[in-house]
């Protein structure tokens, strides 16, 4: 099974790096690896930024139709549109605006590459 990765444009307000904020939408890796973190999707900044946040999948999938937390992270959905993910970290407070379209399409590849079977 292969790593699943799709680049995404989100909006972040959050104190771990203002900067940030300034940007308007800004790049994020969505990344999957089932075999290494088959319950987690990690959210990366693309490049030099150390940022980046682990959610887990679940949690992510039954955010986008009604409010969910675990831990220090929670998702829900904003309107129709759109999806929220808030990250609660020794580092900081992260809010993270995602579109719903692109999270249930990444979603929706997760499942697919998982169901497939592995070849011997």
């Amino acid at each position: 099974m292969s790593v699943i990765e799709q680049y995404a444009r989100v909006h972040i307000v959050t104190d771990e790096d203002p900067l940030l904020e300034s940007h308007g939408a800004v790049p994020v890796v969505l990344r999957y690896d089932p075999v290494r973190d088959p319950r987690n999707v990690r959210v990366d900044l693309p490049g030099t930024r150390p940022l980046g946040w682990v959610v887990d999948r679940d949690l992510l999938e039954h955010g986008l139709k009604a409010p969910v937390d675990s831990g220090g992270t929670r998702v829900w959905p904003c309107g129709r549109v759109q999806a929220v993910v808030e990250f609660h970290t020794g580092q900081g407070h992260s809010v993270v605006e995602f579109d719903t379209k692109t999270l249930s399409r990444f979603l929706r590849l997760t499942h697919v590459k998982t169901a497939q079977p592995v070849p011997h």
